[in-house]
């Protein structure tokens, strides 16, 4: 029997846009919401029952969770070996960075023709907003990305939640595990599924910020609210601590409170068309929390006429919250896929008993113990043996050897590790974790065609998974598209620089947008490889944007600010032309040489004009002298020659001067050197440590050196 509701609603924008919708139903309504959400909840939860079992049997293996054990003997061998632990972590590892790749995290495509560049400027835009979003604004994404990746190899299923945070003014994803979400088993999609359930755990506070937001109703009074919350029933915490033999903690008042949110269709206007809502309800006390209408814009109510009535609703646009990322899907069409953890569980459970099987048997072989006889004269009890110990017994050494025999104790059988190798390389090769795959070297000899081939072969089964990450991440950025066209601001100054995104690009076709990765590359050198041949081709074949070729090349290298290094060919001048730049390098060779004789020949002027003037100053020196001593006729005589004398140093002095000149160029009317002179020799000639030459004659030269008269 269908509950029929005592008040009804009619949709319309206030019902689109109220945060909360619970005060406008009876108390007896909602007791019976909060039945039937909590109804649906057990129904769906009961048909994935099987499928909760082999999962937490897969985490327990991931995790290398170790079980109590009695059998053969308590303390035995209990090793959990870490197949799925090793798929699931190699599986991330090649993921993660083939996926989420530096800063280019978007993609928006150009599909029309676009000859002015209109439409790839605003791809441009969205592409780097969005990009941006996610790695700058939803501070949690990559972590959470991050950490889905590692959960999906082990569980094959996961979600992420994309919504609108009016607190924080952007949209957000935030990771919700397989465990916390709960569908029929046999749904046949998350957007076709009639009912879904998150399970959130909400603190006292979580819970009073959303009442005085109005989006959760005023308990804050209520009797559950204001004591310790009681224990889930199905905790899977609590599940864990029990198998790993750990009393289960108590909730304390800081424990948090169980909320369920359930996406479901309710009849609320009662026309016969169930219309999408949210209905949170509290765990214990089957509290309804909030009811919220589950589509934007009265555009999504889409209405056609019928006869007898005004109009009906044909369609309701539900938004949709939750993507489904999936590893391997489920051979048995389950909505739940499957992981390594749960492929790979038997195989790890038989390989975990192989080992144990053998360890034990090795204990047996290490060990003594047997059976006495009564003719052993020693005490009772468990005899222990230490090196250099010896123990007193009162029978004799052939007594002893009569009466202690040994239990009959096999060694490890070869068949057995033989069979515990097969098992062990056929879940390598299910999980794609032989050697190559893990960087062991396959061998020396072995041909590099052949390995690389080898691990191509490998690659294949993460491509298919790669593909369908890919495909649920196309998923995830068209709801953020679609949250960007609602709640935008008109215009948005965003990152470091003086990008600008406005709310009319996002009036676009959101099934445009992509993510940056390629599915179709796993591994670094399968991109180096592509970038590199397009490069070749691009520098064979006319036609293709060289200037893309070269960044993808430079981003394949994994490059960062490839616009600094690469800016393109129109903003950087043209290369020189080689034979110019050659024949001007000859050039240059020529002009250094002949400057270089130049400068050779200009110390050797200088040189010899300096010799001269220190002639001339010796000269003034010893006439200085004879006119000290005495003044004769023949001393006269003396100077006069040396008169002479200093007028030939001086007619030297003057045409070294003159060639000096004329090697710098000549003189410029300020008397500095002309274009062409030697730098450092400009000013006047000769050198500034010799003094000027006196005047001419005798008289002259006597008067210059300070001595006396000469005589006429």
């Amino acid at each position: 029997m269908i509950y029929k509701f005592s008040k009804k609603l009619s949709l319309n924008s206030d019902v689109a846009s109220a945060p909360n919708l619970c005060d406008r139903f009876s108390e007896e309504d909602l007791t019976a919401l909060g039945n039937r959400v909590w109804t649906g909840f057990q129904r769906d939860k009961q048909s994935r029952s099987k499928w909760e079992r082999r999962m937490e049997a897969a985490m327990d293996l991931a995790m290398q969770i170790q079980k109590d054990k009695n059998f053969p003997w308590a303390g035995c061998a209990n090793v959990v070996f870490p197949l799925v632990t090793i798929a699931a972590l190699q599986f991330s590892s090649r993921s993660y960075e083939n996926i989420i790749q530096g800063t280019d995290i978007v993609k928006y495509r150009v599909t029309a023709p676009d000859p002015d560049k209109r439409l790839q400027d605003q791809a441009d835009r969205i592409s780097k907003h969005m990009s941006w979003q996610v790695l700058e604004e939803d501070i949690g994404w990559e972590e959470q990305h991050d950490r889905l990746l590692i959960n999906l190899g082990i569980v094959g299923c996961n979600f992420i939640k994309t919504y609108w945070n009016s607190g924080l003014k952007c949209s957000v994803s935030e990771l919700v595990m397989a465990r916390d979400f709960v569908l029929s088993y046999k749904a046949k999609s998350v957007e076709a599924a009639a009912r879904k359930t998150q399970i959130l755990e909400m603190s006292r506070n979580d819970i009073y910020e959303r009442v005085v937001a109005k989006t959760f109703c005023n308990v804050l009074d209520s009797e559950w609210f204001n004591s310790v919350p009681a224990p889930p029933p199905d905790d899977s915490n609590t599940q864990q601590q029990n198998r790993q033999g750990m009393i289960p903690s108590q909730p304390d008042e800081d424990s948090p409170f169980r909320v369920y949110e359930q996406h479901c269709l309710l009849d609320l206007d009662q026309d016969g068309y169930s219309e999408p809502y949210i209905v949170s309800i509290e765990e214990q006390t089957k509290t309804v929390l909030k009811i919220a209408a589950r589509w934007e814009r009265d555009e999504d109510v889409d209405r056609t006429d019928f006869p007898g009535t005004k109009s009906k609703i044909r369609r309701i646009k539900a938004t949709e919250y939750f993507t489904k990322y999936g590893f391997i899907p489920a051979p048995d069409g389950g909505i739940y896929d499957v992981g390594f953890g749960i492929l790979l569980g038997p195989l790890n459970e038989s390989v975990n008993t192989g080992i144990n099987q053998l360890l034990d048997a090795g204990t047996m072989a290490n060990s003594n113990g047997g059976f006495l006889g009564r003719g052993v004269k020693i005490r009772g009890g468990v005899y222990t043996m230490a090196p250099w110990e010896w123990k007193r017994v009162d029978s004799s050494g052939d007594d002893l050897r009569k009466s202690m025999v040994q239990f009959p104790v096999r060694t490890p059988d070869e068949t057995m590790f033989k069979l515990l190798g097969l098992l062990i390389e056929y879940t390598d090769r299910l999980a794609g974790t032989t050697e190559s795959q893990v960087g062991i070297n396959p061998g020396q000899n072995t041909p590099a065609e052949t390995s690389r081939n080898t691990a191509e072969a490998g690659q294949r089964v993460y491509k298919g998974i790669y593909k369908r990450v890919w495909r649920s991440m196309k998923e995830e950025f068209k709801k953020k598209h679609q949250l960007n066209a609602l709640f935008q601001p008109q215009s948005l100054r965003f990152g470091s620089g003086d990008s600008v995104i406005r709310q009319e690009d996002y009036r676009s076709n959101p099934d445009l947008v992509v993510p940056a990765a390629d599915p179709n590359i796993v591994s670094d050198a399968q991109r180096v490889t592509q970038a590199a041949m397009m490069r070749e081709g691009a520098h064979m074949v006319p036609g293709y944007d060289i200037q893309k070729v070269e960044q993808n090349w430079l981003k394949a290298l994994k490059v960062d600010a490839v616009d600094h290094f690469y800016p393109g060919p129109d903003k950087v001048p043209p290369l020189p032309n080689p034979k110019a730049a050659l024949e001007q390098l000859k050039l240059q060779g020529i002009q250094m040489k002949l400057e270089h004789d130049k400068q050779m020949y200009l110390m050797e002027l200088m040189s010899a004009k300096n010799k001269t003037q220190a002639e001339i100053v010796k000269i003034y020196a010893e006439v200085g002298k004879l006119l000290a001593e005495t003044q004769t006729e023949k001393v006269k005589a003396k100077v006069e020659a040396f008169s002479a004398m200093v007028d030939a140093f001086k007619a030297h002095s003057e045409m070294l001067s003159q060639q000096i000149e004329a090697a710098q160029g000549g003189k410029d009317e300020g008397g500095g050197s002309k274009p062409g002179g030697v730098p450092g020799m400009d000013g006047a000639q000769g050198n500034a440590a010799i003094p000027a030459a006196p005047a001419q004659g005798a008289n002259g030269a006597a008067a210059a050196m300070g001595g006396g008269m000469v005589p006429g």
